[in-house]
């Protein structure tokens, strides 16, 4: 089975947490962390700068890694390197997704996460206590 390598911001503002609604794919309309592939030559945190500002047009800071998820999908395995990140720009621009939300702990559930997201809330929920 083939592995995709990505990157994962958790970004934490004022008690909630950034999440992105696909607007592609498979999953279209599901919930993530915003992020993306790691590209060869390119390290986690370079990669996650690269990929926030290609979906958010936004720049980040990126902190320590929170977990990283193992996760099967029918046609591929992923291995998502998740880490807790700052927002740096006071604005962000979606260029792939349908809309994005902050959520707090009582909101975390709320949405419809993709699969491998969905394991990494309960150490989220941890955070936004």
């Amino acid at each position: 089975m083939k592995t995709i390598e990505v990157v994962a911001a958790i970004i934490l503002k004022d008690g909630a947490i950034f999440a992105t609604q696909r607007g592609y794919g498979d999953f279209k309309g599901w919930w993530e962390f915003p992020g993306g592939k790691v590209e060869a030559g390119e390290g986690p945190h370079e990669a996650l700068i690269r990929e926030i500002r290609e979906e958010l047009n936004a720049e980040i800071s990126v902190g320590e890694l929170l977990e990283t998820v193992e996760w099967d999908y029918p046609n591929f395995h992923l291995t998502m390197h998740c880490f807790v990140c700052t927002m740096l720009s006071a604005s962000m621009h979606l260029v792939e997704h349908d809309a994005a939300a902050w959520l707090t702990k009582d909101q975390l559930y709320s949405v419809k996460w993709l699969p491998a997201d969905e394991g990494i809330l309960a150490k989220i929920e941890r955070l936004l206590t």
